[in-house]
């Protein structure tokens, strides 16, 4: 696909065929992603990629800690809100997402299902655990959301789906402990990939994006 198209046709994914992406197609969208721009070129990331039988233990992990009542414990905490517009746009993606899976805003077994299937990576035969080493912090963590974006789009052009998980970064410590890391480097985020199920209810789900005026002013 051209770059447009692959922009446009790139969006996140929450339902996954049990087929496995080919390990040289893997090793080629994170090479492509490599080259996203940073800082002074320091490129603050380092990326662990779980698959198969690895990942699903990692899930089942951090399922049994979610559904035991143990608080979430993030390497970065969220402490923020959403308010006015932007909680607006964070509720019109809920109701897209839940209204495609049938799951009623009353539903809370269903809403709660529906949010430890983002622990598993929905299912997906594939994720990466992205980190962002010490001493790097927020102007860093910037560099790495780009890399990220990079590595989606490139999984894209390629026909593989993916989705943006900051859920895949709750449980730190499980995550070190079953793929045997060091403390230290802080995770940020993870991205479930893998090939799209057209079948599962929940890739039904579109979203809208704000109007350009909205997000953007021009100074001439």
């Amino acid at each position: 696909m051209d770059f447009d198209t692959t922009l446009a046709a790139r969006r996140s994914v929450r339902g996954y065929l049990t087929r496995e992406v080919d390990p040289a197609l893997i090793r080629e969208v994170f090479a492509l992603a490599s080259h996203a721009p940073s800082n002074c070129n320091v490129q603050p990331w380092h990326t662990h990629v779980v698959s198969g039988a690895s990942l699903r233990r990692l899930g089942q992990a951090m399922t049994a800690r979610a559904q035991s009542g143990s608080a979430a414990a993030p390497d970065i905490e969220m402490t923020g809100r959403y308010t006015g517009v932007w909680r607006e746009r964070q509720i019109g993606s809920a109701k897209a997402l839940y209204g495609a899976m049938g799951i009623e805003r009353d539903d809370l077994a269903g809403r709660a299902a529906a949010f430890l299937r983002n622990l598993d990576a929905f299912g997906a035969p594939h994720a990466a655990f992205i980190f962002l080493p010490e001493p790097f912090g927020l102007r860093e963590a910037a560099d790495l959301g780009g890399y990220a974006q990079t590595l989606m789009l490139a999984m894209a052009n390629r026909g593989i789906a993916s989705c943006a998980q900051g859920a895949l970064s709750l449980y730190p410590e499980i995550v070190r402990e079953q793929l045997g890391l060091q403390p230290g480097p802080k995770l940020i985020m993870g991205i479930a990939f893998g090939y799209e199920d057209p079948e599962h209810p929940a890739n039904a789900a579109r979203t809208d994006r704000a109007a350009l005026d909205d997000l953007v002013t021009f100074h001439a």
